[in-house]
């Protein structure tokens, strides 16, 4: 029997029989369609391949109540986009449909952040100084794109890593296969009640985890009232306990604050306080960034921003972290230039400028900086990867040439970098598949450490999709063996 036959109603006997649910389900959506259709024909308008399958919005709407079940009445009473979803859904629009579940997530995750603590969500999201000076309230959410809301939540500990892994996911195929741009991709019933699970499951009744309440209570406190002797020994034993990559976000957000204009000064004496004792928790990258951030209120001439960084290097004594030249500022400017239109939508046309101009900095000057190495390999192995809808071919040669300068220190971060969440979400893209492969090949002959060896030839041998790479404890153990 296919799908637009229908069961009998009567048995042989003469008696009625009942139809089955399915049946009678597929054929209210059926008459419905058949109106639709039949409407837009008489206007002239398309009939074919307008609306996907019957069997398909069936799935979709068999799913979605146990997709569901995780949210309490107040929840669902106010999910208009995830009504708008199963709407757009049962018509058959499927392309609309995931529009209006990342419309939900998003709304969700902006509430979260709201409730949190904005200045600080800001200061470690936005990492541009000049695009950070014009987010300050709430309504200034939306001028935060995507992809840095998701992964500022992601740092501060809105949501989970696996839950940032498979909600980029999402991101990702709403940017490619909505309705938010024209696309011939196909998408089932199933998928979209997955994803539905997922966003509700990962972002909007996730639960904050113990950590991430004490550093809400901790950055509620410093910036409501002078803190005192015990408060700071207390938050000092905290400090010993926080996870590495929690206390390298809290330095990030507390020196976003601390060099904001502004800042209350009760507010500016409690992080003074803690800023040392924060510091020999704080990592060699996050110690960099500072200084980083230093070279660039200097080159900038945000001169009284720059006097409050150079307070905080001054009071953890971490000058060997100071800047070289006034080159750091530039090439740190590029490199996020770089990030920000690989995320935007128009990255085939805008990213061949920026990356030419970071292939001249590394070329007039011979090398990169110490304290932007990290930050420079993570950069080019990301945009290498490709979005993973398309390879940038204006760009490709210009990373490939700037790939094979790497030296052997260089190419053991790469090597390393499917340990980062954000590359390790891009891994799950079958180009930015194709690309990992590419980029192991290209840095095989600078890999001269045996430790780096042996986890060079683990990640080749290694059985799953490179994605799954960074959460494999064998794996784990030729990481760790390597020097930092």
């Amino acid at each position: 029997m296919t799908e637009s036959e229908s069961l009998p109603t009567v048995s042989a006997s003469g008696e009625v029989v009942r139809r089955e649910p399915r049946q009678t389900a597929l054929d209210g959506l059926r008459d419905f369609q058949d109106l639709i259709l039949a409407r837009l024909g008489d206007l002239g308008l398309p009939t074919e391949d307008v609306l996907v399958t019957l069997n398909q919005r069936h799935a979709l709407l068999q799913s979605t109540e146990h997709a569901l079940a995780g949210l309490d009445d107040e929840q669902l009473a106010r999910s208009a986009y995830i009504a708008k979803m199963i709407m757009a859904g049962s018509v058959g629009l499927f392309d609309a449909a995931l529009n209006y579940l990342w419309d939900e997530t998003v709304i969700e995750l902006r509430k979260r952040v709201i409730g949190y603590d904005l200045s600080y969500f800001y200061a470690v999201a936005e990492k541009s100084e000049n695009r950070r000076k014009e987010l300050k309230t709430a309504e200034d959410l939306i001028k935060l794109d995507d992809a840095k809301l998701l992964n500022g939540a992601r740092e501060i500990g809105l949501i989970s890593d696996v839950g940032y892994h498979q909600v980029d996911h999402i991101r990702f195929m709403r940017n490619y296969a909505s309705a938010a741009h024209p696309n011939q991709v196909a998408l089932t019933g199933l998928q979209l009640a997955d994803w539905l699970e997922t966003c509700i499951r990962e972002v909007i009744t996730l639960p904050h985890n113990n950590v991430v309440a004490e550093i809400k209570k901790l950055v509620v406190n410093v910036q409501a009232a002078k803190l005192d002797s015990t408060y700071l020994a207390q938050t000092a034993v905290f400090f010993k306990e926080l996870p590495a990559e929690k206390a390298d976000t809290l330095a990030y957000g507390l020196f976003g604050v601390y060099t904001t204009i502004g800042t209350e000064p009760h507010t500016l004496d409690n992080i003074r306080d803690l800023w040392p004792k924060l510091w020999p928790y704080v990592s060699e990258d996050a110690r960099f960034w500072a200084g980083t951030r230093l070279a660039r209120f200097l080159a900038d001439a945000d001169h009284a921003q720059a006097v409050l960084a150079r307070q905080l290097i001054d009071l953890a004594q971490g000058g060997s972290y100071l800047p070289e030249a006034v080159k750091v500022s530039e090439m740190a400017e590029a490199l996020d230039e770089l990030m920000d239109v690989h995320l935007a939508l128009n990255n085939f046309y805008n990213e061949p400028r920026v990356a030419r101009r970071l292939a001249e900095l590394v070329g007039q000057h011979g090398s990169v900086p110490e304290n932007l190495v990290r930050q420079y390999v993570k950069t080019l192995v990301t945009v290498f990867l490709t979005n993973g809808n398309g390879e940038v071919f204006a760009a490709d040669p210009i990373y490939l040439d700037l790939i094979g300068r790497f030296d052997p220190y260089q190419a053991s971060l790469a090597l390393r970098a499917f340990a980062y969440p954000e590359i390790s979400s891009q891994l799950q893209r079958p180009l930015s598949r194709t690309k990992w492969t590419e980029l192991l090949s290209v840095i095989d002959v600078k890999i001269t450490g045996r430790p780096e060896r042996e986890l060079l030839e683990a990640v080749r041998e290694f059985p799953g999709t490179p994605d799954k790479l960074r959460l494999d404890s064998g794996i784990r153990r030729y990481l760790d063996a390597l020097p930092r």
